[in-house]
Formats: C-alpha cells, sequence, structure tokens
C-alpha cells in the first residue's frame, strides 16, 4: 500500500488543479493551498403556465398535465467521491468530472484491529461533511476484483503493518464485498479496485507498457498496457533480498530503520529488478516516500504526486473494471 500519511513523509495536500489524465511530476516537498469546497446544483428551465389553454381550445379538450414524476436521469457531468484507503491513514475528497478536487481532502488516521465493517464505518464518517457526489470510487491496499477483496495484507494484522496475523481477520476480509457493503452504507454505486491501480489509471501517458511503483506504508506497484490496466499482481510480498520481501525492505518501517540514503540504494535496486522482469517503457514512481528520491532518481523515472492515488477514482469509472 502507498500511504503518504506516514508519520515523517506528511505534507500538506496539493491542489489537485491539472488537467485529467496528467499529474504533475512530484514536487513532494513543496506543500500548496488546500482546496477550497464547491459543490455545483442545476436547475431545470421553468415550464409555462398550465392553466393557460392554447388558442383555440377549451379547457375541458385540453389533455391534463402529467404530474406524475418523471423517470430520474443522472447527470451529465457527475461528481465522484474517491477514497484512498491506507495503511495508517484513510483519505478522500470529491472529485469533479473535469478531474479538479472540489473540496479539501479529508483524513482519518488507520486504526487497529480492522475488520472489514469497522473499515465501512469509519470511510462513512470520514465522508459525511464532503460536498455531494453521484458516484464512488475507492483505492484498496490488496487484490480486488469486481468489487470484491481477495487479499487485505494490512488489515488481517492485530495492530497494523508489521504485526501478528489474525485468522479470524484473514477469513473476514477474503471474498469480502467491499463494493456493495460501501454502497449500501453510502447510498450510491461504488467501484473499487487497488490503491496502486488508481495511480496508474491517472498517471499512465497510454502509450506502451507503464509500470507505477508506490512507496508508502508498503509497496504497491501497476502494469498498464496502452493505457488499460492488466491483471494486478501483489509483487510487494514477492521475495526481494536476504530473505525479506519488497514490503520489509522498502516499507515505511524499513524507512524508518535504516534512514533516507540505504532505503535508496534498495530502490535502486529494485528499479533494477523490475526493469529486467517488465522491460517496460515507462517507469513512474508515486506514493508517500518517493519524495525522498527527489535528485536521486534517472531521468527515465517520473516522480509524481501521492494526490493521483486520490484522482484516479475518476479514472475508475471511465473503464470497465477487472
Amino acid at each position: 500500500m502507498t500511504d503518504e500519511d506516514a508519520q515523517h513523509t506528511d505534507a500538506p495536500d496539493g491542489t489537485g488543479e491539472k488537467a485529467p489524465g496528467a499529474t504533475a511530476a512530484l514536487a513532494a516537498d513543496a506543500p500548496a493551498a488546500p482546496l477550497g469546497a464547491a459543490t455545483a446544483a442545476s436547475q431545470g428551465a421553468a415550464s409555462a403556465d398550465p392553466g393557460t389553454p392554447a388558442p383555440g381550445t377549451t379547457h375541458a379538450a385540453r389533455k391534463p398535465a402529467r404530474t406524475a414524476s418523471a423517470k430520474p436521469t443522472a447527470p451529465k457531468r457527475p461528481k465522484t467521491l474517491c477514497i484512498d484507503v491506507g495503511g495508517t491513514g484513510l483519505k478522500a475528497s470529491v472529485v469533479d468530472a473535469g478531474g479538479k478536487l472540489v473540496a479539501d481532502r479529508v483524513r482519518v488516521p488507520t486504526t487497529y484491529p480492522c475488520p472489514p465493517e469497522r473499515l465501512v464505518e469509519m470511510l462513512t464518517a470520514l465522508v459525511a461533511p464532503l460536498p455531494g457526489y453521484e458516484r464512488v470510487a475507492v483505492g484498496f491496499p490488496g487484490v480486488v476484483r469486481r468489487g470484491v477483496v481477495l487479499s487485505a495484507p494490512h488489515f488481517v494484522t492485530a495492530k497494523g503493518p508489521g504485526s501478528n496475523i489474525v485468522p479470524k481477520l484473514e477469513t473476514a476480509w477474503h471474498n469480502f464485498a467491499l463494493a456493495d457493503a460501501m454502497s449500501t452504507s453510502l447510498g450510491k454505486p461504488v467501484r473499487t479496485a487497488n490503491d496502486a491501480d488508481l495511480q496508474g489509471l491517472e498517471v499512465a501517458s497510454g502509450e506502451g507498457l507503464e509500470l507505477v511503483v508506490t512507496l508508502g506504508t508498503g509497496v504497491g506497484t501497476a502494469l498498464l498496457i496502452g493505457g488499460r490496466l492488466a491483471p494486478h499482481l501483489e509483487l510487494a510480498h514477492h521475495p526481494f533480498r536476504k530473505g525479506g520481501t519488497y514490503n520489509d525492505q522498502l516499507g515505511d518501517a524499513a524507512l524508518r530503520r535504516i534512514g533516507p540514503k540505504k532505503w535508496r540504494r534498495r530502490v535502486d535496486e529494485a528499479i533494477a529488478n523490475f526493469e529486467s522482469l517488465f522491460n517496460y517503457d515507462r517507469l513512474f514512481v508515486g506514493g508517500g516516500n518517493a519524495r525522498h528520491l527527489k535528485g536521486h532518481v534517472g531521468a527515465d523515472v517520473t516522480l509524481v504526486d501521492n494526490v493521483a492515488g486520490i484522482l484516479g477514482g475518476l479514472r475508475l469509472w471511465e473503464i470497465d473494471p477487472l
């Protein structure tokens, strides 16, 4: 999972003022002003007075006005509630059809233990102050397919990432219908996907084979071919070095333990592995800890702002999710 809200990496939110489908290169250590909230509403034009008959007709001959309510129509430019679920923090905002945040991002810490029902409760409370929206997108740190959670590495633990796994939580999270549960709680249609995949949808150029790596609480990856998401791979849990996984060696706990200098060398090693494995055309690196890489990566690596984890929710509604 990528989470910008690790204690030592927390940075003020970006403005989100960007064109759709593109995320500015990360200036992760440069804070920006918060966004103002704005909510749009539309009103229909006034109809003619039904009490005035048309010329040449009488009230008796004229058909009575139809008062039955018409079928509701979906807004032409719907707003999307975008939720970024992290191992240390839960974040959300509302995005308009043009890809701009229309409200300040809200955030609360992720608390543990965190069974599915508890997460739904926390997210529902988190988004309550936000302005209106017509649909919801949720980025989740695990494997999600058609709205169903297949794995939830952070949330099956007793006290959060790195703590002991609780068998009852493993059972509770496996095959949990997160999209349905959130839809029932919020009363809106909901789509869910892996959180790194959402970042990938936002930042990818749509040309060739593109890899997105997110560095935060853990490590996230997304692979896109011609702008289309490939099936999600949990590379974070694969062996990396000295018997540890990518999560073990590159996650936030490792960064705190060994410091930025040694951690950057490990990131370089991981990038070399990914390049040999995928032969990608472009590599994007984001997440809260990507700020430590600024000035330390080559020109072939694009650093991206972690706000892409929010904005990618809009893109999720533009594709047929896996």
